[in-house]
């Protein structure tokens, strides 16, 4: 399953903001086998995620001006393609056309128009006396990198016509308004690793965002040991942004080290001080609220977050991606490394 984000024009579309989740999803999401519990240690039924909104309005008109770059986003594993919504509709806003991409089996949950809900494999998997960490994380990946390769296909097919039903169904001018000479694609986590991969497969992609995603398996099955992953093993040859945690940097190591040492392409890598893994999802704005009501310790939001306040590190993260994609999506001729690091001291040139 996807979802657009786009440039909306004023005027009717749904009564109502976008849910941040669509409901049954929502309510599986905050289940015990969801991952709001699994990821983030939020204690099952304690939070009602249908309540949370997106600042979005489901089929809206789009705004003419067009055709607009297109950026597709691929969440942590587990994590479901709402779990990037915040940056998403930053970008939306800034004039990209997003597309988030769920990869069903392995994402929390995924809710199809039928109304059918498929959850994740990944909790009764962990629950077997030795899990296989070394094959499910590449089992996981491979699906993750085809699931992206289709998606491309199927927008390529849709901006010359060739639609499904359900493409039918989008909103009139979207196809049109997709300028899919200029594609990247940004990810968390196993999300970022999956850019990096599909970059290196895909010509289609111009340049593509790592946030915070090891590029490496492990090398045995408890889980322990480090076989690169092809992307880090080989490199790229067009222009990749790194962005880590600080809490992050020795498990990042390994592959960021060999992309960089690798790529003939150029890659820029920066550490957001203060931070940790989750910081760069929408666990940043939705945590710290729930702490401030007692239902997540305040401690653990701090393991989950880093030490830096949220609103800063959604500033950083939203400033770093939107003006490194601005300079590859848009302004073709500027410098593949210029990332303006000066309004955020927190961020070290790594």
């Amino acid at each position: 399953m996807v979802s657009f984000w786009y440039p909306a024009a004023a005027g009717p579309g749904g009564a109502e903001p976008a849910p941040h989740m669509e409901p049954a999803a929502a309510v599986h999401f905050g289940g015990e086998d969801g991952m709001a519990a699994l990821n983030y240690r939020v204690p099952p039924g304690s939070t009602d995620w249908r309540e949370t909104r997106s600042h979005a309005r489901p089929g809206a008109r789009v705004l003419p001006g067009g055709p607009r770059p297109v950026v597709l986003w691929s969440s942590g594993v587990g994590d479901p393609r709402a779990w990037g919504t915040g940056l998403v509709e930053e970008l939306a806003s800034r004039g990209y056309v997003v597309v988030t991409v769920d990869h069903t089996y392995e994402a929390s949950e995924v809710r199809f128009p039928d109304g059918t809900l498929v959850a994740s494999l990944l909790p009764a998997l962990m629950k077997q006396e030795k899990p296989d960490l070394a094959a499910l994380t590449r089992l996981t990946m491979e699906a993750r990198v085809g699931d992206a390769t289709f998606v491309l296909d199927r927008l390529h097919a849709l901006r010359h016509g060739g639609r499904t039903a359900a493409e039918r169904a989008l909103p009139r001018g979207l196809a049109e308004a997709l300028d899919l000479s200029r594609t990247g694609m940004a990810g968390h986590s196993g999300g970022g690793f999956t850019a990096a991969q599909v970059l290196r497969d895909d010509r289609r992609l111009v340049t593509g965002i790592n946030l915070d995603g090891q590029m490496h398996f492990p090398a045995r099955a408890d889980g322990t040991g480090v076989v690169l992953g092809e992307v880090a093993e080989k490199g790229l040859d067009r222009p990749f942004l790194l962005v880590g945690s600080a809490a992050d940097v020795a498990d990042n190591r390994p592959s960021w080290d060999a992309l960089v040492r690798h790529s003939r392409g150029h890659v820029r890598r920066l550490i957001v001080h203060d931070t940790a893994h989750g910081a760069f999802t929408d666990a940043a704005a939705l945590l710290p609220p729930l702490a401030e009501r007692g239902t997540v310790p305040r401690e653990t939001v701090t393991d989950l977050l880093g030490a830096l306040p949220a609103e800063r590190s959604i500033a950083i993260t939203r400033g770093l991606v939107t003006a490194f994609l601005d300079r590859r999506l848009r302004d073709r001729d500027a410098r593949p490394g210029d990332v303006p690091t000066g309004p955020f001291p927190e961020v070290e040139r790594a």
